[in-house]
């Protein structure tokens, strides 16, 4: 295993031996091919170092809670192992079964070289910390945004569903006759009265499920100084989200929203994922299949379907708050063991003004 740079190294990232990126290339370098190539090496990296992924699981009283994952267990196998290949912005194809149409691309898949298995699905966050909302508070309170896209919403749906395969019909079951009333699903004031209940329907879900959430997605963090792009001393860590923890994220919004007001008063982004979850898994218990293009299209409540729903570091810290967000474990003076062979000189970052200006105070000597 790579320790480091060698003049003879070609470019890379650690533990990265087998994938369908060639990182001899720059356009492997990209900035939607680093985002996820780069955590899966961390990842890896960190297993070598000995160091656990900081896991955030639902408990028994629907909040989160913290402890680890190691990388083998998230990956389905040994990051070390030969027999690991990892397969970027790839369908993890397990999922096609519960989908009518074409089954999106996942960040991650990682496969058996020898079978050609699936092993993991993962989906990927990197995340700046702090981020604009948190970067004037104390160094304590720093978060990180996280923005969703709809097909991540599609593969929680498929992870739910599975640990149903067998017996579908219970989420039916839990979701009785209370929704035949909604006359029309793509009309707002029609669905507004039955989100409280969904929120119920789906919180009886996770619950009945405790212990069969799994790892879902992979959110690495890097850490500046305040507003600057200078790295922190500390500055990289892995968090991983189970697929009900992940739940949280846009129904504790809704539910804050019940609390102070008695009701939903819109459908707002991270209500309307309640709703195509929602809607997801009830199609799949009944059908034992799901058309997600058709839910996300038709219900999309006159917002644009970019995003599902996107939550501010404000908001993502108190899921995150531990010893690892405050001062993460991996230096600065570590990256050059995860980027390798001068692969830094192949990345094209994106040229931002101003950060530029932010960054010389020159100009205004």
């Amino acid at each position: 295993m790579f320790l480091g740079n060698t003049k003879n190294q070609k470019p890379g990232l650690f533990g990265l031996k087998n994938s369908n990126r060639d990182f001899t290339q720059k356009n492997a370098w990209g900035k939607n091919c680093f985002n996820s190539s780069f955590p899966a090496s961390l990842c890896s990296y960190l297993h070598h170092r000995n160091l656990e992924n900081i896991y955030i699981k639902l408990n028994s009283n629907l909040r989160v809670e913290h402890s680890n994952i190691d990388t083998t267990n998230f990956y389905g196998i040994d990051p070390q192992s030969d027999n690991l290949f990892y397969a970027f912005e790839t369908q993890f194809t397990p999922y096609q079964q519960y989908l009518i149409g074409t089954l999106p691309g996942v960040d991650l898949v990682t496969q058996a070289r020898d079978t050609g298995i699936c092993l993991q699905a993962i989906e990927i966050k990197l995340t700046a910390l702090p981020d604009n909302t948190t970067c004037d508070l104390s160094e304590e309170f720093y978060g990180c945004e996280i923005v969703v896209r709809p097909d991540t919403i599609v593969y929680l749906a498929c992870s739910i569903a599975e640990t149903f395969r067998q017996n579908p019909s219970y989420i039916k079951n839990l979701a009785g006759e209370n929704f035949s009333g909604i006359s029309d699903w793509t009309e707002p004031d029609c669905v507004i009265p039955y989100i409280p209940q969904m929120i119920n329907v789906i919180d009886s879900i996770a619950l009945s499920i405790l212990e069969n959430q799994k790892p879902f997605l992979m959110q690495p963090i890097w850490k500046t100084e305040g507003k600057s792009p200078k790295l922190s001393e500390n500055c990289l860590d892995v968090f991983v989200w189970s697929d009900l923890a992940f739940t949280r994220l846009f129904i504790d919004l809704a539910k804050l929203e019940l609390n102070a007001f008695g009701r939903i008063r819109s459908i707002a982004r991270h209500t309307r994922t309640i709703v195509w979850l929602f809607r997801m898994l009830y199609d799949f218990s009944v059908n034992s299949s799901f058309s997600h293009r058709r839910i996300i299209d038709a219900l999309s409540y006159n917002t644009k379907n970019d995003k599902a729903f996107a939550v501010s570091g404000r908001v993502t810290h108190a899921y995150m708050r531990s010893e690892a967000l405050r001062q993460p474990r991996i230096q600065k003076n570590e990256i050059k063991r995860i980027i390798l062979g001068g692969g830094q000189n192949l990345l094209s970052p994106e040229r931002r003004f101003d950060a530029i200006i932010y960054n010389s105070p020159d100009l205004f000597d």
